[in-house]
């Protein structure tokens, strides 16, 4: 990747989208930021970006923002599938609309970007695609199924991508954040159900403390993006990138005999509660 890269990156509205969109921009590249509603972005253009609306689960919008990125710059060099959302809650207590939405945007959304951008990389036989998944794909946790599936699929996911279109030329690259400072957490929180009716009623402070956990004592956006854009530049692209706090502990938690993980998870989100009433 040189400073003439262009940048296709989704889900700019926020957080990690929003600093790489403005790390990539300040190194010289072709930045078109993306988001559901422009208006949401539209001051990136002050900051010498291009903008373009983009839903991923709208292969309609995908087409149409692919289309005016290669009409105006004739080329993706990079795409980062960041668009994406956390869902949290017990597994048998989330509706199956938000499960699918869930899996439609973190998963399916991903993939069809991907599908969308690969074939003019092939054309060109150059290309780096890098899927933001996370560490949660690697360490499961309570009340965060869902979103740790998803992001379990993005792994594999991009392991197969990276295998199948290496012969192009083009590079398939996997992050997996850690706690990265963003609106992550007070999102994730809106989407909490009400469990007064759940099995889980006696312990659903501890639920709603899941979705914030990735806000202690984490990394910022902005310096997250600049290590990522630093290891995107170099000749040589690591594979697999982790950055950020509790991303290096986390996986190495898989290590542990699966009981003593368990018992270990069931202290930390209050399931050994339930076990007592």
């Amino acid at each position: 990747m040189d400073k003439n890269s262009v940048v296709l990156i989704s889900g700019c509205s926020s957080g990690i989208g929003l600093a790489l969109a403005r790390e990539f921009a300040s190194r010289g590249c072709k930045v078109f930021a993306t988001a559901r509603k422009l208006s949401v972005i539209e001051n990136l253009k002050k900051e010498g970006m291009d903008i373009a609306a983009l839903d991923v689960t709208d292969q309609k919008s995908i087409d149409a923002c692919v289309a005016e990125v290669m009409a105006k710059a004739g080329k993706i060099d990079v795409l980062v599938n960041n668009a994406g959302y956390a869902l949290m809650g017990p597994v048998i207590d989330l509706s199956m609309d938000d499960l699918r939405l869930q899996f439609e945007t973190n998963v399916i959304g991903l993939i069809a970007l991907t599908k969308a951008c690969a074939p003019h990389m092939i054309k060109q036989r150059s290309g780096v695609i890098v899927n933001i998944a996370s560490v949660s794909g690697v360490c499961a946790t309570p009340f965060a199924g869902a979103y740790c599936g998803t992001k379990a699929a993005v792994n594999l996911l991009s392991d197969s991508l990276r295998m199948e279109l290496a012969p192009f030329d083009i590079s398939v690259i996997t992050v997996q954040p850690g706690a990265i400072k963003s609106s992550f957490g007070d999102a994730a929180a809106q989407k909490i159900g009400q469990y007064d009716k759940s099995v889980y009623a006696p312990i659903a402070g501890y639920i709603k403390a899941r979705a914030a956990a990735s806000q202690k004592n984490p990394t910022s956006a902005e310096e997250f993006s600049k290590m990522l854009v630093d290891k995107l530049s170099r000749p040589k692209i690591p594979k697999l990138i982790r950055i950020g706090n509790e991303s290096v502990r986390l996986p190495l938690l898989t290590k542990l005999p699966v009981d003593m993980l368990d018992n270990m998870m069931s202290k930390v989100f209050g399931l050994n509660i339930l076990k007592q009433k």
